[in-house]
């Protein structure tokens, strides 16, 4: 530990991956993930039997917990889930992980590197990608960019859609309570945009990224495109509803810059 967070709480932090019939990809994926040395909080969100199977044996190590969702309700239900769960299990943080083993495991120490107990930095993933990356998808991405920089008046979300997120276990779960932000994809933008409106601190963390040839994605193009336009829609009215103080903060922090 360095000498700067000598003084501070330790941080307990543990890995929390949701996991929907990804029976072929789990078991790398936690491999990968021990690499930490922290516990693995596995959510299941209403698997099929062959990935309950996998993740029941998974469950069996010491280092692993298990909490089984009885019907699917979606990667944002699964992972306020998985944030309950680990708060009350006494962790500080969670690093949630997605259970499809696209992100390197090399780059994940980072998200725990400096990290004590009060912590209340959001550390989130942006994707490096390799050539593997469909072309629709990553020019796709910058559509969700535009958006949550106009709803934030700010460029400092690099990417909300990447995977792998640290929460401070304590503040998110607060804040998930008061504003719910969304069961569904849309979790993944929502919540980073109001940390930020919050005022909260957040840190972009650089991930490799890779999509392998047989790799299974549960986005339902209708149903998910529906509520992720939704949630846009909400919070850029929500933006233009608290656009005074979100001036008065980026002229607050012009002026900290100039100092």
């Amino acid at each position: 530990m360095s000498s700067e967070h000598a003084d501070k709480p330790t941080a307990r932090p543990c890995v929390l991956i949701p996991v929907y019939n990804h029976a072929a990809a789990i078991g790398d994926t936690c491999v990968g993930a021990r690499r930490l040395g922290v516990p693995l909080l596995l959510i299941d969100d209403g698997s099929d039997a062959e990935c309950a199977a996998v993740l029941d044996e998974l469950a069996m190590a010491d280092d692993v917990s298990l909490v089984r969702l009885a019907a699917n309700r979606g990667k944002g239900a699964a992972v306020k889930t998985g944030l309950r769960e680990a708060a009350r299990l006494g962790f500080t943080h969670a690093l949630q992980v997605d259970a499809d083993g696209q992100h390197e495991p090399d780059d994940f120490p980072a998200f725990l590197e400096g990290l004590h107990a009060g912590d209340e930095r959001l550390r989130i993933g942006y994707p490096r990608f390799d050539a593997s990356v469909p072309r629709l998808r990553f020019y796709s991405r910058y559509a969700t960019h535009v958006l949550v920089w106009l709803s934030t008046l700010s460029f400092e979300l690099r990417d909300t859609m990447c995977g792998v997120k640290l929460y401070p276990l304590a503040t998110v779960n607060r804040l998930v309570t008061r504003h719910g932000c969304g069961n569904r994809m849309q979790f993944d933008t929502e919540l980073p945009v109001r940390w930020l409106w919050a005022g909260l601190p957040i840190i972009n963390l650089p991930v490799r990224v890779y999509y392998p040839r047989n790799g299974i994605s549960h986005f339902a193009l209708w149903r998910d495109n529906l509520l992720l336009a939704a949630m846009h829609a909400r919070l850029l009215c929500i933006m233009l509803w608290r656009l005074p103080t979100l001036l008065a903060r980026l002229a607050k922090a012009k002026r900290n810059m100039h100092k």
